[in-house]
């Protein structure tokens, strides 16, 4: 097999009809890779996928899915990689990520803290508080092969896309169905599913295909039901590890150096105990998601 990109969690291989994907135990935050290694966290990821690529087809969505290889390996199928979409062309990857939320956290509180965003334009009357419902669903795309993720009007994101309006709502309406089952399902289960990001391809006459992953500790962000009521946010997600490192100061250090377009500073390791506990989490996780044993 060819290896064809070595990513930050997965590395892809072509084996010739089909890409397979090898999820590996790195973990990354703010597009940096952590020196640390999460056991069990491919295996968690790669069967949490496996779950909702199920749960997708029988809603009779069209997935990339081929076939589960191994608890930490999945084939899929080959679309066109380009970095700028092409509105006649079928059978590419849209170059796009679909982010869906639900609740008021991670970057869009920090938009919105900063004045980047104004909160009346989500709906709300009053300055929204960290972990509070949001009046409706908010819809976003950012860039999917730029260096570093950047959220899109949507004028530039059709024009990188390749998509047109009704294509780019047809997306949004699929992603609305998915996340219905997705939030019902983890609520039985005594967790909220506060946001996700997913991604595209554009099939035989451009129907859209979810590919990639979708509804895990990486891609979304999950809460305790329980402690949500009673006045808490607890963090079941990669969140936990994105909050160690603003408590730590790096996070503040590395938007101000991306800010300057100075030199980065090198992310630290995850001391032991937090690894563990990282890799329990995506353990347990992955039987609150899915309702499964490991």
């Amino acid at each position: 097999m060819e290896l064809l990109r070595k990513g930050k969690v997965k590395d892809v291989y072509d084996d010739g009809n089909a890409l397979v994907f090898k999820f590996s135990d790195r973990i990354s935050v703010f597009d940096k890779i952590i020196p640390n290694s999460i056991p069990h966290k491919g295996e968690s990821l790669c069967r949490t996928s496996y779950y909702w690529y199920n749960v997708v087809s029988s809603l009779n969505i069209e997935t990339d899915l081929i076939e589960l290889v191994s608890d930490s390996e999945m084939r899929v199928k080959k679309y066109r990689q380009m970095d700028k979409g092409y509105g006649f062309l079928s059978n590419y990857m849209v170059p796009l990520e679909f982010i869906t939320r639900y609740y008021m956290a991670g970057s869009l509180y920090d938009r919105i803290k900063s004045g980047e965003i104004d909160y009346h334009t989500l709906g709300f009357k009053n300055a929204p508080e960290y972990g509070d419902p949001l009046p409706d669903p908010f819809f976003e795309v950012s860039t999917k092969f730029e260096k570093f993720d950047r959220y899109l009007e949507t004028k530039e994101a059709l024009e990188i896309s390749g998509l047109d309006l009704g294509e780019l709502y047809s997306i949004r309406e699929i992603i609305f169905k998915i996340d219905r089952r997705i939030n019902k399902s983890v609520e039985s289960r005594g967790l909220i599913h506060a946001d996700g990001k997913k991604e595209f391809a554009l099939g035989m006459e451009r129907k859209p295909v979810i590919i990639d992953t979708f509804g895990t500790l990486d891609e979304d962000r999950f809460w305790d039901k329980e402690d949500y009521e009673n006045g808490q946010v607890n963090e079941l997600s990669k969140e936990m590890v994105r909050q160690y490192y603003r408590a730590a100061g790096y996070h503040e250090k590395l938007m101000y150096a991306r800010d300057k377009k100075e030199a980065e500073p090198d992310i630290t390791p995850l001391p032991e105990n937090m690894v563990k506990t990282v890799s329990d989490l995506y353990i347990q996780m992955y039987e609150k998601i899915t309702g499964l044993k490991w």
